[in-house]
């Protein structure tokens, strides 16, 4: 069965990025980020990407354990 991806985070900053996807992946929902910034002039977003069964969880999971403030 192919696989649903939706955006759970997204941010400027790939270090950002990259904490969430460690985090979500600790908890073992297999995320991927998807790299949507342009390399030519540096604006764009990344994207952090679960499977759709675990988009709750991992809203969860972000709201509760992850504050970049």
């Amino acid at each position: 069965m192919r696989k649903v991806w939706q955006k759970v985070f997204e941010d400027t900053s790939a270090h950002r990025a990259e904490i969430v996807r460690a985090i979500l992946e600790t908890e073992g929902l297999n995320p991927v980020i998807v790299d949507l910034k342009d390399s030519s002039y540096h604006f764009g977003k990344f994207e952090v990407r679960v499977d759709s069964m675990h988009v709750l969880e991992a809203i969860g999971i972000i709201k509760k354990d992850i504050n970049f403030e």
